[in-house]
């Protein structure tokens, strides 16, 4: 006999099965030692489990969560909360504020970044010095759009919401300083009206954004947007019409502290974007200067080359992806970066598949690109994928990211399913999230989705002295 835990730190002695709640949690197999670190969408807890699947600690904040969770080295948790009394923005993946919490669940830092302006959203991005990194929305009036070349028929009455990036230092209990910006407004091209500055042949700038490169999103069938509302990841009222003006659904930011480089995955074009962090605000707002010497051009994009001219859809790698990542330095692959390929409306069939790739990183921190041709590789070093392929299909949320050992920890988000696994694809742990927030879904059941998880090795700074009785 074996003795299991699972994730409502109850443990049972069992032969062959498992007892009703284990099934319930879905563990099952030995991975990497280490803990898992989550968020319910619909939660104001975030949990700590052991690979056991026992509760070794939580944090609780009364707001549900905008949308990740991170464990900072002193064992502070940094979590972006999505606050419904901030109803500027609509879209999927809202935050507001940024909070921080002490391991013993003392919230030390409580930001409102969330304007009528502005609006974080889906991740943030914690530096080694203290600062943090955050997505945010932008509002540009329609009238702003058609100004910059946008075609009118791709602009809802609500206008754009381009993305950008702020760097925040913290000023708790309650403030926060903006030290450093970055706005792909600053970095648009159109070849629609010669009138505009910004007209040029899109082929010629792989530096710059097509502004109509993204149609405006497809409106969602009444069944779909009650799911997303029902999971958490859009608010109640929202209305398919809303959702039309987040025109690039960047989703995720990473930071690289040797390049000085930002990786975001900017889902409704399709593509990976890096961006030189080395810069003044002054030069990320230009197209020279900083480490790259590129300003706050793009450096490196990858995922459908025909966003910028340079391929047909049969070229696009990425179908609605989340969830860049740089491989860490101790890991197997590093530098790389792996990204978790949601794959709705692949071809051939939906399913999700987690990528690594190899960029094509030069000496000074620039990524090589031949004439005319696409950024490279041609196509990813390693690729998950499930053994019957349509079985693992996350058509939002989730992620993936190296262990030290070389397998990948993987969240299929909608579910609330983590697994581990190896590098020829086996699974050799699993787990399924069983707890939920306070909204039911329209069959009824409590909704488990979580945004992203993250395995942390048992010797993370956060973790040393820490009692972790589950």
């Amino acid at each position: 006999m074996r003795r299991i835990a699972y994730g409502v730190a109850v443990a049972c002695l069992v032969g062959e099965g498992l007892c009703p709640t284990q099934e319930r949690a879905g563990l099952r197999g030995r991975g990497s030692p280490g803990y898992v670190l989550f968020s319910p969408l619909l939660s104001g807890t975030t949990y700590l489990i052991d690979t056991s699947g026992r509760v070794v600690h939580t944090w609780q904040s009364e707001f549900a969560p905008g949308a990740s969770v991170h464990l900072l080295a002193n064992g502070h948790l940094l979590r972006p909360a999505r606050d419904s009394r901030l109803p500027f923005f609509t879209g999927g993946g809202q935050g507001g504020r940024i909070q921080e919490f002490t391991w013993s669940g003392q919230m030390v830092w409580d930001f409102v970044l969330g304007t009528r302006e502005r609006m974080p959203h889906h991740d943030v991005a914690p530096l080694p010095n203290g600062k943090v990194l955050a997505i945010v929305w932008e509002r540009k009036t329609l009238d702003e759009a058609i100004r910059a070349g946008r075609r009118p028929e791709l602009v809802a009455d609500e206008g754009l919401w381009p993305d950008g990036v702020l760097e925040i230092t913290p000023h708790p209990p309650s403030g926060g300083e903006i030290v450093w910006e970055w706005h792909v407004w600053d970095h648009l091209v159109q070849d629609r009206d010669p009138a505009r500055a910004n007209y040029g042949e899109v082929a010629a700038h792989p530096e710059l954004v097509d502004i109509n490169a993204a149609p405006a999103p497809q409106g969602l069938t009444d069944e779909a947007l009650e799911r997303l509302r029902s999971l958490g990841y859009v608010l109640r009222g929202v209305s398919a019409q809303d959702l039309r003006a987040d025109f690039l659904h960047t989703n995720s930011i990473a930071y690289d502290s040797s390049l000085d480089q930002i990786a975001l995955s900017v889902s409704q074009l399709n593509e990976l974007w890096i961006i030189d962090h080395g810069t003044t605000t002054a030069e990320a707002a230009s197209h020279s200067g900083g480490r790259a010497g590129r300003g706050g051009d793009i450096l490196y994009r990858w995922g459908n080359p025909r966003a910028y001219g340079r391929g047909s859809e049969k070229d696009r790698k990425l179908h609605g992806q989340h969830d860049v990542r740089w491989i860490p330095a101790d890991c197997p692959g590093a530098g790389n970066l792996t990204v978790f390929d949601n794959g709705s409306g692949r071809p051939g069939g939906d399913y999700s598949a987690v990528l690594e790739i190899a960029p094509p990183l030069a000496r000074d921190g620039t990524y090589s690109l031949p004439p005319g041709a696409a950024f490279g590789p041609a196509r990813p070093t390693w690729t998950y994928t499930a053994s019957d392929r349509r079985s693992l299909f996350a058509d939002f949320l989730s992620g993936a990211h190296r262990l030290r050992n070389g397998n990948t920890f993987v969240c299929s988000g909608p579910s609330g399913r983590f697994f581990e696994v190896t590098p020829q694809g086996d699974t050799v742990w699993e787990y399924t999230n069983p707890f939920s927030g306070d909204a039911p879904n329209p069959a009824g059941d409590p909704p488990h989705s979580v945004f992203r998880a993250t395995h942390l090795p048992p010797d993370h700074p956060a973790l040393a002295g820490r009692d972790l009785t589950p």
